[in-house]
């Protein structure tokens, strides 16, 4: 198995971004998905990401960037939101499984995005447990209101954004391995007709201003 514990953030990235890419372009190499590599992970996993992401059925992490078994560890959430038990499982994966990446994965029409912001304009509270999700997704909504955005892809933007300043904020553990440089925090941006993810902040990694989408 290759030792993706090696790995900095910035390589770590730029591998994740690689598969994308052939995704995109449809020159997909499926790699770590035979029978070979089933046995290689057995004993251990060593992923060289944590993908934090949207439970939407159309955001298949391992499909849209191009990995196999073993490459990622994935949480996914409607909205992508967070408590202690989605906190704990990315700890884990950059603390005891030595992932040097973080991504945070969002998408456009997003459902608990556009959720919120109706909720947010009419006022009106949503049944069961939709509602917590919509409560999570309501400061992004307001943040990106307050800042004068209409276009749902700003909207998108400013929830991923909060998303990653929430997980700095509130986990310690991957705080001071960013602040140690060995780990990276990241928000991308899907898009589902093109199939593009697209850098909307980082945290842990130099990227130029004009690479952010």
């Amino acid at each position: 198995m290759n030792d993706t514990h090696t790995l900095t953030p910035r390589e770590a990235f730029d591998m994740l971004l690689a598969g994308n890419r052939r995704f995109v372009a449809g020159s997909t190499e499926h790699p770590n998905q035979d029978a070979a590599r089933r046995t290689e992970v057995v004993p251990a996993q060593n992923p060289f990401a944590v993908l934090f992401g949207c439970s939407d059925s159309r955001l298949a992490a391992e499909i849209i960037f191009d990995r196999g078994l073993g490459d990622l560890f994935v949480v996914r959430t409607a909205g992508h939101v967070q408590g202690p038990e989605v906190l704990g499982s990315i700890e884990y994966g950059v603390s005891v499984l030595g992932a040097p990446l973080v991504v945070v994965l969002g998408h456009d029409a997003c459902g608990a995005v556009a959720a919120t912001r109706s909720a947010v304009e009419s006022g009106a509270a949503a049944g069961g447990y939709v509602r917590d999700v919509i409560e999570r997704v309501t400061p992004s909504v307001l943040a990106a209101r307050a800042a004068g955005h209409t276009e749902d892809a700003e909207f998108i933007a400013e929830h991923i954004r909060h998303t990653v300043d929430l997980l700095l904020d509130r986990s310690r553990v991957l705080a001071q391995a960013v602040d140690a440089g060995q780990a990276a925090v990241v928000g991308l941006s899907y898009r589902l007709a093109d199939g593009t993810a697209r850098l909307v902040t980082a945290r842990g990694l130099h990227i130029p201003a004009d690479a952010v989408a």
